[in-house]
């Protein structure tokens, strides 16, 4: 079985998709024409426009006998109706939900460790990995509030790890290493028809490298902010870093900052317009201390930003769930993919060039003042408190996560959001 590992595996093909106007029409499409098998994974699935064009999609699928398969966590999509549950499952659709847990008095308590990857294959011929989400604010109609975004297709050998792994996920075995004792039976079988691999390896598609990587709460802990400090360490022309939940540790930032002061040109990209507002705080007490290294730092400010790329020099580059927050490196369960192609990176940074000479303010280092001394005091202070949180992390609430089959007349655990058309309101309040 093809399994995650730290070489490259070449022969792929990426493209780069920018936003749910390129995303979902891609997905929805795939789904529609699979023959064998879909695999799906989510943070956030809502009942809106892009919800329900999910829906019906699987529902499609599963109608002629395609097997399909979907993983949403319990936190990030509450609220899903009995209706849109039990008409997947009456379809054939296996649903499951990661960690599934009980509003008390309105409020949700489980916020830690979410399962936050994003995630589909089809067919074991085509993959789809990024940052976007099924809801309609990664559509620009949904207006000021619609998120900027990023996932790629890929064709190629590591497609296969890609479905391997979301297979073993969602049959409850990805997050240890093994089955889940409470699911394993049921997640194996459907009226009791056995789970088929009957898809076959996926072919030679393209020049690109690509390594599939993950973050869990055992086993993979770093594994890719590990994959961003050694291209930061190794970097020698340019880094972009794209991301919308900054507050790294202290050992990214000080690679940043290394990298900045041997001349090489690093700029990040991060919300100017976020849709919290602790994010942009959190991020603006680092500003100091990387803008007096040589970092370029631009607010995007058209609406919140929600991607989760990154590029180093003419090749390496980087696109998935993963964002270089506290949550991100050691609390989720993330995925990116690591891609080494050369027309890849050209476009990706094409695509980072236009949002900062168009949709970006570019923050200078502030002019001498009298509070000089405060503000690099906060400054310091933050910079080695961000030594510890590795280490707080780990003492934060841990369990082995529950994944629960989806059964007629269930609905996902009731949240901050309800079921139906999205409104602007509609916002889990996580960091998606």
């Amino acid at each position: 079985m093809p399994q995650r590992s730290s070489r490259w595996v070449p022969g792929n093909h990426f493209e780069l998709l920018e936003n749910g106007e390129e995303f979902f029409p891609r997905v929805f499409s795939e789904i529609a024409s699979a023959r064998h098998e879909v695999m799906l994974e989510t943070f956030i699935l809502w009942e809106d426009k892009i919800g329900q064009a999910l829906h019906a999609a699987m529902l499609a699928a599963a109608r002629r006998g395609v097997q399909v398969h979907a993983l949403v966590d319990g936190f990030g999509s509450a609220g899903l109706s009995q209706d849109f549950v039990g008409s997947l499952v009456e379809a054939g659709v296996q649903l499951r939900i990661f960690d599934p847990g009980r509003s008390i008095m309105g409020q949700r308590l489980n916020l830690l460790r979410r399962m936050h990857r994003k995630i589909v294959v089809v067919d074991n011929e085509v993959g789809f990995i990024g940052g976007i989400n099924y809801s309609a604010d990664h559509v620009a109609d949904f207006g000021p509030e619609a998120k900027q975004d990023y996932a790629v297709q890929v064709r190629g050998p590591i497609v296969a790890q890609l479905r391997q792994f979301t297979r073993d996920a969602v049959l409850g075995r990805a997050s240890r290493g093994r089955p889940h004792p409470a699911n394993a039976a049921a997640a194996a079988t459907r009226h009791g028809a056995a789970f088929a691999d009957n898809t076959a390896q996926p072919l030679h598609a393209g020049p690109a490298d690509a390594i599939f990587v993950t973050r869990d709460n055992h086993h993979h802990t770093n594994d890719i902010e590990r994959h961003y400090r050694v291209a930061l360490r190794a970097a020698r022309h340019r880094v972009v870093i794209a991301n919308a939940y900054f507050f790294p540790g202290y050992r990214f930032i000080r690679e940043i900052r290394r990298a900045a002061r041997r001349g090489v040109d690093v700029r990040l990209i991060l919300q100017g317009q976020p849709d919290m507002a602790i994010v942009r705080t959190a991020a603006s007490m680092l500003y100091d201390h990387l803008l007096r290294a040589g970092v370029r730092i631009y607010e995007y400010c058209d609406r919140p930003l929600h991607g989760k790329v990154a590029l180093v020099d003419d090749e390496w580059a980087t696109v998935g769930s993963s964002n270089l927050d506290p949550l991100s490196l050691s609390l989720n369960l993330e995925a990116n993919v690591v891609i080494r192609d050369r027309a890849f990176n050209t476009h990706l940074m094409s695509r980072l060039s236009h949002l900062m000479d168009n949709s970006c303010k570019q923050v200078d280092v502030p002019a001498p003042s009298r509070w000089d001394g405060l503000r690099l005091l906060r400054s310091y202070a933050m910079f080695h408190l961000m030594r510890w949180f590795p280490a707080w992390a780990g003492w934060l609430p841990r369990h082995d996560p529950v994944i629960q089959l989806a059964q007629p007349g269930d609905g996902a655990p009731q949240g901050s959001h309800g079921t139906g058309a999205a409104t602007k309101g509609n916002n889990t309040g996580a960091i998606a």
